[in-house]
């Protein structure tokens, strides 16, 4: 399979600083709406605007209600929750990327396929990266938060094994049918624990949440999956290793989230055992296209 073309590359990186910066946007956003109400009004809009550009996925619907609740409620409430607690956006873009370890692993468990060596030793320096975070961070960023981020990865995780055994044939369909499911959970959880004036519905609000559902959802999520189409996964997911690259650079320029020397380590460790194992398993599916498991979706 011949390289990724360089307009093809410059897309999937145009995605990942959309993604990266996203991230920025998102935390704009949470000083003007609660978490939970955020992510769900997030939902609502994705599936209100894109099912007239979409047909119903052609799996079951205990598949899209599966993939709903742990792709889309269980990741970004417990993210956005985390981001609206303490946790710098930064942070939260390097951290969320632990998906790609749960999802590893939940495979080993799930569908049996088996570890190499080299992603349980790239696996170990990320999990080793965290520690160093979590330590270093212990006195300005609450431990809740980090776990609650670490929870959405897990959730993420689910959700990316649970995409594979649905295998839905359009994955456009299945993002929009799918954000159907979380709105009205969201929403419950969100009257019954947040206050509500803490919602202030200005030009910035609505910009934060235009610039989530349409530029990360519809055009990063679109050409995400234009791309994977054209090329094996293997050549397409290392460029979403450039996300938390991106964000935490975003978040230093833009909201002043200066790293400090624990977090910087702890980062580099969490990249290069990410990078390891993402290499481990793109080298062992070359030659294949297939759906990444890796696919970010922020």
């Amino acid at each position: 399979m011949s390289a990724v073309p360089p307009r093809h590359a410059a897309l999937a990186l145009t995605v990942a600083v959309v993604w990266g910066v996203n991230f920025v946007v998102i935390d704009v956003g949470l000083d003007r709406m609660p978490p939970l109400l955020f992510a769900a009004l997030r939902f609502a809009a994705v599936a209100l605007l894109g099912v007239a550009f979409v047909g119903r996925p052609r799996i079951g619907w205990k598949w899209v209600l599966a993939i709903g609740t742990f792709l889309s409620a269980g990741q970004f409430g417990p993210l956005f929750v985390a981001l609206d607690n303490g946790l710098p956006a930064g942070l939260a873009s390097l951290l969320i990327q632990l998906q790609a370890l749960f999802t590893i692993a939940l495979a080993v468990l799930f569908l049996g396929e088996r570890l190499k060596p080299a992603q349980v030793a790239g696996a170990g320096v990320a999990l080793l990266g965290l520690a160093v975070i979590a330590t270093g961070r212990a006195e300005t960023v609450p431990l809740g938060a980090v776990m609650l981020c670490v929870c959405a990865a897990l959730s993420w995780g689910v959700g990316n094994v649970l995409t594979r055994m649905a295998q839905a044939p359009d994955a456009k369909a299945l993002l929009v049918w799918s954000s159907f499911v979380p709105p009205l959970p969201l929403a419950a959880l969100s009257f019954a624990l947040e206050e509500p004036s803490s919602l202030t519905l200005d030009a910035a609000a609505v910009l934060s949440l235009a610039f989530v559902v349409v530029v990360s959802t519809g055009f990063g999520f679109g050409v995400w999956a234009w791309l994977l189409g054209r090329h094996s996964a293997s050549r397409v997911a290392p460029f979403a290793l450039l996300v938390p690259v991106v964000g935490m650079a975003s978040g230093w320029v833009a909201l002043g989230e200066r790293p400090n020397a624990a977090e910087w380590a702890g980062a580099a460790l969490v990249l290069v055992g990410l990078v390891v194992t993402v290499a481990a398993v793109t080298r062992r599916r070359r030659g294949f296209r297939e759906a990444s498991d890796l696919v970010h979706k922020p």
